[in-house]
C-alpha cells in the first residue's frame, strides 16, 4: 500500500506572487512529493499550500518550503485579516493511506525538530501532536498573534516545544500539527432559498442552533445562568455548514466541512442532510467535493451504498467509486474524474509498472530478454487471479435469485478475496523492485575497505527483502485458497469449476513463489535466517499442496 501524508502549510504571503512561486518551486524540487495545490488570498496576505508523497518526502518538502519563506517572508511588515504569527504560520500534517495518525504524530515531531534545528524556527506543537495539553486548540497557540509573540516567548509557560526561545522578528514563530483529513463538500438543493439551506445547515451542523423561546426563527434568545446563549446541538460530531446559493448553478447549497472524516464521512453527511431536507420539504439533488478525497473513503461509500442494496461489497475499487459517485450525484454539476479528484491516484505513478499495464504487455514483457519481470512477479500474478477467481464465484452467489438471505455471508466472502487479490497485485511489482534493489547493491563500489562493507549490507539487506516478498506471495496466495475453498462448497453450482481453476491457480503460485524463496535464500551470508526462511517456505508450499487437493476433491464431488 501507497504510504501517503497530506502537508497544509499556511505561509504569510498572498499578495507577492514571486514570493508565493519561489516557495512552491522548493516544495516541487523534492521528486516524491505532488503540489496539489497553491491558493493565495489578497485580503488575508496569507498562501495555503497542499502537497502529498510519503512522509519522508513530506517532511523534506516542509523544511525546503519553511526555509524559503523564512528567508523571503519579513513578519515585521505583514499586514493581513487572518491570524498569524509566523512567516510559516501552520504546517499541519495529515494522514491519507497507509499510516496512522498516532504515526503521524511522530512524523510531526521530526518535522518540528527539523524546522528547529536546520531553519531555525520557534515550534509549538498543536492538535493531536501537542506535547502540552494547553496547546492543543491553535487559537490558543496563536493567542496575541505576531505582534504579542516576543513578550509571550518570556513566559515560562510558553517556551517554544523546539527551538529558539528568543524573539525572531523575521520569521516569528510556526505551529506544526497532525490532524485528521478535511473535506470541504457541498450538498445541492433543489431550491433557490438560502434560509432554507441555512435551516438545514443548522439542522446538522455540530454547534447547531440557538435556543429561542416561542418561534424558532423570531422567539427571544435563551440565555443560561451566566448570561451566555444557549444552543442546541446539531446531528453531525465534527462538522462545519452553513447555507448559500450559487449563481453559477442557479440552486443553494449546504457548504460543509467535515473536519473528521473517520467520525463523519461524506456518505452518512450526505444520508443525513437528505432526512433533514426532506422533513423541510427539500430535496438533495446532487453533492460536490471540493479539493481531493482520499480513497478509502470513496470505497467506503460505495461499500455502504451496496450494503443497502442488499448487494457484495467485494466489488473493484473501480465499481466501488462509480456508485459511491452515482449515490452522492457527484457528477450533477460536472463530470467526476476519479484521477483528479481521489488523492492516491492523482500521485499514482506512471503505466510503467507491472500491475497497470495490458495483460498482452505483461506476456511481452515477461517473454523479452528483460530478467525481470520473472518468475516471482508471474507467480504473484497468478495469486491475483487465483483469488480473483475466488472472489467473483462469491459475488455472483451473493447475486443469486432465490438466495437474498444469504447475499451477507457472500459478501464477507468476496472482500476476504478482495483483499487478498489486491495485495497479490501490488506483490507483482514488488518482486520485481526487490530484484532491481538487489542489482543496484551489486553494482556498489568497492574502491575502499569501508565502501566494500556498505556494499555487503547492502546486499544482504536486498537479498532479505527479495525473500519477503515471495513468502509474502505465499501467504496471501494460501489465504485466498480459504475462499475459494468456500466457493468449492458452497457457491454457486455453475461456477464451481471456476473455484477449481482459482485453486490451481493459488497452488502454484505458492509452488513458483517458493522457488524464489530458495533460489534467494542461497544468497544470504546468515545461514540460520536463511534456513528460517526455507522451513517458513517449506511449510506453506505443503498446506497449499494438501488444501488444493481438499478443494479440488470437493469440486469432483459436485461436478
Amino acid at each position: 500500500m501507497q504510504r501517503l501524508i497530506e502537508c497544509v502549510p499556511n505561509f504569510s504571503e498572498g499578495r507577492d506572487q514571486t514570493v508565493i512561486d519561489a516557495i512552491a518551486g522548493h516544495i516541487e524540487t523534492v521528486d516524491g512529493v505532488t503540489l496539489l495545490d497553491v491558493d493565495p488570498g489578497r485580503a488575508t496576505n496569507r498562501t495555503v499550500v497542499t502537497f502529498v508523497g510519503s512522509p519522508e518526502d513530506v517532511i523534506e518538502a516542509a523544511v525546503r518550503g519553511a526555509a524559503k519563506a523564512a528567508e523571503l517572508i519579513d513578519m515585521s511588515r505583514h499586514k493581513g485579516e487572518h491570524p498569524r504569527f509566523g512567516a510559516t504560520d501552520v504546517c499541519p500534517l495529515v494522514p491519507v493511506a497507509g499510516v496512522t495518525m498516532e504515526e503521524t504524530v511522530e512524523y510531526a515531531h521530526q518535522l518540528a525538530r527539523r524546522l528547529a534545528d536546520e531553519v531555525g524556527l520557534s515550534i509549538y506543537c498543536y492538535e493531536n501532536a501537542a506535547l502540552v495539553p494547553a496547546r492543543r486548540n491553535l487559537a490558543d497557540v496563536r493567542a496575541g498573534e505576531y505582534e504579542g509573540l516576543e513578550s509571550r516567548l518570556q513566559d515560562p509557560n510558553w517556551q517554544p516545544d523546539f527551538g529558539p526561545a528568543t524573539f525572531n522578528p523575521r520569521s516569528g514563530a510556526t505551529a506544526v500539527g497532525a490532524r485528521g483529513f478535511l473535506v470541504a463538500y457541498n450538498i445541492n438543493l433543489n431550491t433557490t432559498s438560502t434560509r432554507r439551506a441555512n435551516a438545514i445547515a443548522f439542522d446538522v451542523r455540530e454547534r447547531g442552533r440557538v435556543k429561542r423561546t416561542g418561534h424558532p426563527l423570531t422567539g427571544e434568545i435563551e440565555l443560561d445562568e451566566n448570561g451566555e446563549e444557549v444552543w442546541i446541538p446539531g446531528s453531525l460530531k465534527n462538522v462545519k455548514a452553513i447555507g448559500w446559493f450559487i449563481e453559477e448553478y442557479g440552486v443553494a447549497q449546504i457548504s460543509m466541512n467535515l473536519t473528521d472524516i473517520g467520525v463523519t464521512p461524506v456518505h452518512l453527511a450526505f444520508d443525513e442532510v437528505v432526512e433533514r431536507a426532506a422533513a423541510r420539504g427539500v430535496r438533495v439533488t446532487g453533492s460536490e467535493l471540493v479539493g481531493l478525497n482520499p480513497r478509502d473513503a470513496m470505497l467506503e461509500a460505495g461499500r455502504h451504498y451496496l450494503r443497502r442494496q442488499q448487494r457484495s461489497t467485494g466489488v473493484a475499487d473501480a465499481e466501488l467509486i462509480k456508485i459511491a459517485v452515482k449515490s452522492l450525484g457527484l457528477d450533477e454539476l460536472g463530470p467526476f474524474d476519479p484521477h483528479e479528484k481521489i488523492i492516491e491516484y492523482a500521485v499514482a505513478e506512471g503505466g510503467d509498472r507491472l500491475a497497470e499495464i495490458s495483460v498482452r504487455r505483461f506476456v511481452e514483457e515477461t517473454a523479452s530478454e528483460s530478467v525481470a519481470p520473472g518468475g516471482g512477479s508471474v507467480a504473484a500474478n497468478l495469486g491475483a487471479l487465483g483469488a480473483a477467481l475466488g472472489t467473483m464465484v462469491a459475488n455472483i452467489s451473493a447475486h443469486k435469485r432465490g438466495w437474498d438471505d444469504r447475499w451477507e455471508e457472500f459478501s464477507t466472502w468476496a472482500d476476504q478475496g478482495k483483499a487478498c487479490h489486491d495485495e497479490l497485485v501490488t506483490l507483482i511489482d514488488a518482486d520485481t523492485d526487490a530484484f532491481r534493489d538487489i542489482m543496484a547493491a551489486l553494482g556498489m563500489p568497492q574502491n575502499t575497505d569501508a565502501a566494500k562493507a556498505a556494499r555487503d549490507e547492502a546486499i544482504e539487506a536486498a537479498t532479505r527483502r527479495a525473500i519477503e516478498v515471495p513468502l509474502r506471495v505465499m501467504e496471501v496466495a494460501l489465504s485466498s485458497m480459504e475462499v475459494i475453498g468456500a466457493m468449492a462448497e458452497i457457491g454457486i453450482a455453475a461456477s464451481v469449476s471456476d473455484a477449481g481453476v482459482g485453486a490451481l491457480c493459488a497452488r502454484s503460485a505458492v509452488m513458483g513463489a517458493y522457488l524464489n524463496v530458495r533460489i534467494n535464500a542461497a544468497g544470504l551470508t546468515d545461514e540460520a535466517a536463511a534456513a528460517e526462511c526455507l522451513r517458513r517456505g517449506r511449510t506453506l508450499q505443503d498446506q497449499a499442496i494438501a488444501r488444493e487437493a481438499e478443494i479440488l476433491a470437493e469440486i469432483e464431488r459436485r461436478l
